[in-house]
């Protein structure tokens, strides 16, 4: 009992203390990743509390866990109408641009350390995935807005380069452990299959996650959290027990739901942010404890090289090839090229060597860790900086217009009775998918009055308040849903 009481002390005041330290993102432009690993290493076997912690396969599970809720958590916050305009671009960017960048990493890696063809594009492959989270933090901090196009092709760049990055790694140590060499096309035909598959399954799951939302009618809004993170992980483990790219699942159920209305959506968003925080805060300690300091010293040279070589030449590289015949200048193609923070998942990756045994493992991992915190630190606190210096930033803030009794003119408000025969009746708001210019702002049942939100229920003699924008068909709608 003493023994899990410090346990759980020892995790309470670490997580209390990643949050508190957070702050100095905001204040001081520190990535809040940085911080998180920087407590884990403190407390590890080399820091102040000496915790030792050599388990890579739990670290592993814990960074496969983790990272699961945290791609869910981005697609769900995402909105398709933002990225729609960049997604060809932004799809491009996570297949080619993550491969490319990948194999020019592998060049610099085959020279420094002299290792094979498959082992220096292995490390290649687990530094190849961005992750932009820690940028719009601390773009957010300083107030800079970048122009139109970037900020949605970074979002979905990000979110969606994870699953390419775990592809190749996985292919490569195939690879190399495997005694009976796949074929081109049978690596070929995996990539789609995994891909294809992944994509559909995360489009069923995301549009069905809504329907169902809203049909259950669950008496306690605390069912709802469990439900949808039920349902993420029955996502993510049927997909990949079928073969398909799980994590890419992950991602596209969260941004199909986010298209359709359900029940708590508000709620749900936020409590799926504050479960990806929490995910991203445990695995960035369990990765800072995994990691010795005292180690780092051996790889520091060549890492600080590799670290070079991937913010000058690989990611740029990848950018501007992958984004060839795009509409992007070249000012805005090189701030893309500098937003390449390498985050978590080049770490959890890096953990894969040593599943397998392999000689070099320790040597992955600590190149790989040394580079991640080189990027984060270089690159995350010169973001602001660089975005001024290349004009990306939307400075002009538009002309603020006086405000007019007149836009009261332009809506109506109407009142309308539910009769016991509605078909309504029974089912929620969220279930109807209203226009979002027909609004339900109050409903009377008996002496009672309701604020209505999405998971509302009708009942007869429900009496509504609804304003109704003139463009809309009024009798219209009331006709097709009420």
């Amino acid at each position: 009992m003493q023994n899990i009481d410090f346990v759980l002390l020892i995790t309470a005041f670490m997580m209390l203390l990643s949050v508190v330290s957070s702050k100095l993102s905001s204040k001081f432009g520190i990535p809040a990743l940085v911080i998180f690993l920087a407590v884990g290493m403190l407390a590890g076997s080399d820091g102040i509390l000496g915790i030792h912690f050599d388990n890579a396969e739990l670290a592993q599970n814990i960074g496969t866990l983790a990272l699961i809720f945290i791609l869910f958590g981005g697609g769900l916050d995402t909105k398709f109408k933002s990225i729609k305009p960049v997604l060809t671009e932004g799809l491009i960017l996570a297949t080619l641009g993550v491969f490319l960048t990948a194999a020019f990493v592998a060049v610099c890696v085959h020279y420094l350390f002299n290792f094979g063809i498959l082992e220096s594009f292995l490390l290649g492959a687990i530094i190849s995935s961005t992750d932009a989270a820690a940028v719009f933090a601390i773009l957010r901090a300083k107030g800079i807005a970048l122009k139109k196009g970037l900020s949605p092709l970074l979002e979905l760049e990000s979110g969606s380069n994870d699953p390419m990055a775990i592809f190749l790694t996985v292919t490569i140590l195939q690879l190399m452990t495997l005694s009976q060499t796949p074929s081109l096309y049978e690596w070929i035909s995996n990539f789609f299959i995994q891909f294809v598959f992944g994509g559909i399954m995360g489009f069923m799951f995301g549009f069905l996650l809504p329907k169902i939302l809203n049909k259950l009618h669950l008496d306690f809004y605390g069912l709802y959290p469990v439900f949808t993170i039920a349902w993420v992980l029955l996502l993510f483990s049927l997909t990949d027990t079928l073969g398909g790219n799980g994590f890419l699942a992950i991602y596209i159920a969260g941004i199909v739901a986010n298209t359709k209305e359900f029940v708590y959506k508000k709620n749900l968003i936020g409590f799926h942010d504050g479960l990806a925080w929490t995910m991203q805060i445990a695995v960035f300690l369990t990765l800072g404890l995994l990691v010795f300091p005292s180690q780092l010293p051996d790889v520091a040279f060549n890492g600080f090289l590799i670290a070079l070589w991937l913010m000058f030449v690989a990611r740029p590289a990848g950018v501007f090839l992958s984004l060839l015949f795009s509409s992007f200048s070249f000012r805005e193609k090189t701030f893309i090229s500098w937003v390449g923070l390498r985050g978590a998942v080049p770490i959890i990756l890096a953990t894969y060597p040593f599943i397998q045994g392999l000689e070099h493992a320790p040597l992955l991992f600590n190149t790989v860790f040394f580079v991640v915190l080189l990027s984060i630190l270089i690159q995350g606190t010169t973001l602001p900086k660089v975005a001024k210096w290349l004009r990306v930033d939307q400075r002009a803030q538009k002309e603020e217009k006086p405000l007019h009794a007149t836009p009261l003119l332009y809506y109506t408000i109407k009142q309308f009775a539910i009769d016991k025969d509605s078909k309504v009746v029974g089912t929620s708001i969220a279930e109807l998918e209203l226009p979002s210019d027909f609004l339900i702002l109050l409903i009377k049942r008996g002496e009672s009055y309701i604020r209505p939100t999405g998971s509302t229920i009708f009942q007869s003699n429900d009496i509504l308040l609804i304003q109704c924008d003139k463009s809309v068909k009024y009798k219209k709608i009331l006709h097709k849903i009420f």
